[in-house]
């Protein structure tokens, strides 16, 4: 069957159609995005402004087109952090759910960290043993941890790279002040939940999942995204370590012009690389290898669980 799913995110709104039946690996078809940034778009008082609410509106109406287009014949349709801790969540999942017809699940943080981890462990398989999966979004950092589909541990802390662009770096570039006082807010957060993965033992491989990591392993010498999903990717720390220091003294635009980085994302770029350093220290990481899959092809693929069990 042709399934799609709607992931409206902290920086976009995203259709993504594979081809699918259970026991087999989906096939993407289709993608269709907006960059629509909503975590960027909350008033003072932590609400989606009635400006976010009606541009949210025309890009799922946008993807649901874009859906029927391509013969979907199921949607899955969520939300994530920026909605999820939206003061006015609920009259936003209205406004959309009688406009457009379309349902949006709340995942919660947690349940955003085990949909990854069940993607990354269906694309690393059973020898990858004891996985630590680390994601980076637009509002938030997720952590998870396991021998098994489902994690032992799984956390999820608001330190998305839009979020923390948006409250702590303004300037461009940023003030040596404003990047040292976010590298400490980062790494305080983190700290308080190293203890809980810690008890539970070492891992025997590290992944990374999400733009973010993808753009920072890229500009360390990562093969392009044409090359395909298949080609092993990875990013050291230690290259990280030496690309933090440039990128919090190059503009946005500069930041723009280094490869893989989108000019959509490059503003974000310099916090999404605070966070990863930050959490690669503080787990002891000296390595992570990307992984194509991520939260969407979870959701995909706890649905296919969920028609095989039927």
């Amino acid at each position: 069957m042709r399934l799609g799913v709607l992931d409206v995110g902290s920086n976009t709104v995203h259709l993504l159609v594979v081809d699918a039946h259970p026991g087999a690996c989906p096939l993407p078809a289709h993608s269709h995005k907006a960059e629509l940034r909503l975590a960027q778009l909350l008033d003072d008082d932590g609400a989606i402004g009635p400006d976010g609410v009606d541009q949210l509106v025309s890009v799922v109406q946008e993807a649901l087109q874009a859906a029927e287009d391509k013969g979907v014949e199921e949607l899955l349709p969520f939300a994530t952090s920026a909605v999820r801790e939206a003061r006015n969540a609920d009259d936003v999942l209205a406004r959309v759910r009688t406009e457009t017809g379309v349902e949006l699940q709340v995942l919660t943080g947690e349940e955003e960290a085990r949909h990854t981890f069940l993607a990354a462990r269906r694309w690393f398989g059973w020898s990858a043993g004891k996985l630590l999966v680390l994601d980076i979004g637009g509002g938030s950092l997720e952590v998870a941890y396991g021998i098994d589909e489902e994690p032992d541990a799984a956390v999820s802390l608001p330190l998305g790279a839009g979020r923390l662009t948006s409250g702590w770096l303004p300037g461009d570039p940023p003030s040596p002040d404003a990047v040292r006082a976010l590298r400490r807010h980062v790494r305080t957060e983190i700290a308080r939940t190293v203890g809980e993965f810690s008890r539970i033992g070492s891992p025997d491989h590290v992944v990374a999942t999400s733009k973010t990591f993808k753009q920072l392993a890229r500009i360390a010498g990562a093969a392009r995204s044409a090359e395909g999903p298949y080609v092993q990717r990875e990013l050291k720390r230690e290259s990280l370590e030496a690309w933090v220091p440039r990128l919090a003294g190059m503009t946005e635009a500069e930041r723009a012009e280094l490869p893989g980085v989108s000019e959509g994302r490059a503003n974000q770029l310099l916090a999404g690389a605070l966070v990863a350093e930050g959490a690669m220290d503080l787990f002891g990481v000296e390595r992570v290898e990307i992984c194509p899959w991520a939260l969407r092809e979870g959701v995909i693929l706890r649905r296919l669980d969920h028609m095989e069990s039927a």
